[in-house]
């Protein structure tokens, strides 16, 4: 089957996605050297013990960048209880670069680094102390501005600080605090007003958590070292290049699949479509052969009677034998108009109309006949929907075997039953006749003509067709049909 414009850009645009996206899912990020995510409250270790265990260490020879990150959730105001809180670097029992609460400083600082930050409270060059910028400062203090932010009792923040490693010198370092670290976040967009650089000796093979003073302590939780900012970037499943990638093939899938059930629900309807019209013109053919074949002949014998009644015109004997059979010859006219009518007719449709339409089609053949036709039509079938040409083949069916049984059994009584179950019709018609012998061959006055054109009729709707007949006991003829099944709306 070939594919639509539609469906085989589809595939085409889905194999592309998917690439990309194996390509995203197959890049090498940065990497993260040590990570330890458990919280740990530090509260009264001045000096702090070890718990980096050498994984990651770094001397006065290197030269490469690191990024370090921690959560802090202070237990108490700086503001009333002094206190430092520092996640410090080591080198051996050598305290180098520290980050948190420094001692002296006025809010979030650096401690031990080689330069000392504007309007820390000795503002001592030796004391190594270096305030942090911050997007929430505290402002306006005691008649004065203050350009940083006080730990604070259920105020967490994350910071991040960048070491450049500078051999034999001081190395270069940035804090952000409290960046932004959601999905799309680079060193690049973050606000001037979280960073602060200077310089230290960053130099390290241990990291310790340190508190004293004043206060309940720190919870330091979510530390890492890691060589890329991108590291710390958090980015959910849904914001991935895989997913999007894999969203994007599924959507694509999707679309797909919907252009697929519509071109294939576009040529089911075409088909059905020419399926209707081929009815139709089915239909119409055989109106059309009813047409000629009954009403056509039927008129041509009321012509070629008005012909023989002119012509006999002074004989009113003739006159009379004639004015009889164009009567009766009109009569059948009539009811063979009625009966295409009725065959063609859209609210006759209905299994129930075809009983009724036998009932009355029985009561008028047999009307003014010594022979009995007892009827035994239910007046509770299901509502089944019948084809025009099934139902017009099944009516001419019973009519011819209705027909035979009048003129050619000389019966005195005829029985038709129908019965509907199990999706399946069942019409029966027995007569007590003069029967005859179903092996025999045909006769020359054409009583059996009509056997072989009820077959085929029967043929032609799916339908079986038995006979039974013996000389002298009567004939017995079954029509079975399988049922079209009843749709939701009403079609078969």
């Amino acid at each position: 089957m070939s594919l639509s414009p539609a469906l085989h850009f589809c595939r085409l645009t889905g194999g592309w996605i998917l690439g990309a996206a194996l390509l995203g899912v197959t890049s090498c990020p940065a990497t993260i050297l040590w990570r330890e995510p458990a919280s740990r409250l530090i509260h009264a270790s001045p000096e702090g013990t070890d718990i980096l265990g050498g994984k990651v260490k770094r001397d006065d020879t290197a030269s490469d960048v690191l990024f370090f990150k921690f959560h802090v959730d202070p237990l108490s105001d700086a503001a009333n209880e002094p206190y430092y809180a520092l996640f410090q670097l080591n080198e051996g029992d050598t305290h180098r670069l520290a980050v948190g609460n420094a001692l002296e400083a006025w809010g979030y600082s650096a401690a031990y680094a080689s330069e000392t930050g504007p309007s820390n409270k000795l503002n001592e060059v030796d004391s190594g102390e270096f305030n942090l910028r911050s997007s929430h400062p505290e402002g306006s203090v005691l008649g004065g501005f203050m350009p940083y932010e006080l730990p604070s009792h259920n105020r967490e923040r994350t910071l991040v600080f960048k070491v450049q490693y500078v051999p034999g010198g001081d190395d270069l370092i940035t804090v952000w605090l409290d960046p932004e670290l959601t999905h799309g976040a680079t060193v690049e967009n973050q606000p001037e007003s979280l960073i602060t650089t200077f310089k230290a000796n960053a130099s390290f093979d241990q990291i310790r958590l340190r508190h004293d003073g004043g206060g309940n302590g720190w919870i330091f939780s979510d530390m890492a070292i890691a060589t890329s900012f991108d590291d710390y970037v958090v980015v959910r499943f849904w914001q991935t290049w895989w997913f999007r990638g894999l969203s994007a093939v599924f959507v694509l899938a999707g679309v797909g699949a919907a252009v697929r059930v519509v071109e294939k629900r576009k040529y089911q309807n075409q088909l059905r479509r020419a399926e209707q019209e081929r009815a139709l013109e089915q239909e119409r053919s055989r109106i059309a052969q009813d047409l000629h074949d009954e009403l056509g002949s039927l008129v041509t014998r009321i012509s070629l009677l008005g012909g023989l009644l002119r012509s006999d015109k002074d004989n009113p004997e003739q006159v009379e034998i004639h004015a009889q059979k164009i009567s009766q010859t009109a009569d059948q006219t009539v009811r063979a108009l009625e009966e295409i009518v009725w065959a063609v007719r859209p609210g006759s449709d209905t299994l129930q109309s075809l009983m009724d339409y036998i009932a009355h089609f029985a009561s008028e053949l047999f009307e003014d006949n010594p022979a009995r036709c007892r009827l035994d039509l239910p007046h509770d079938l299901p509502a089944r929907p019948l084809p025009p040409d099934v139902r017009h083949n099944i009516f001419l069916v019973i009519k011819e075997a209705l027909t035979n049984a009048l003129k050619h059994a000389a019966a005195k009584e005829v029985r038709v039953q129908a019965k509907a179950a199990n999706g399946v019709l069942e019409i029966t018609i027995q007569d007590d006749g003069c029967g005859f012998d179903p092996v025999a061959p045909p006769r020359t006055d054409g009583q059996r003509h009509g056997t072989g054109n009820m077959l085929r009729r029967a043929q032609t709707i799916g339908a079986a067709l038995t006979l039974h007949s013996e000389p002298g006991r009567g004939t017995s003829l079954c029509l079975t049909l399988p049922l079209p099944e009843k749709t939701a709306g009403g079609e078969a």
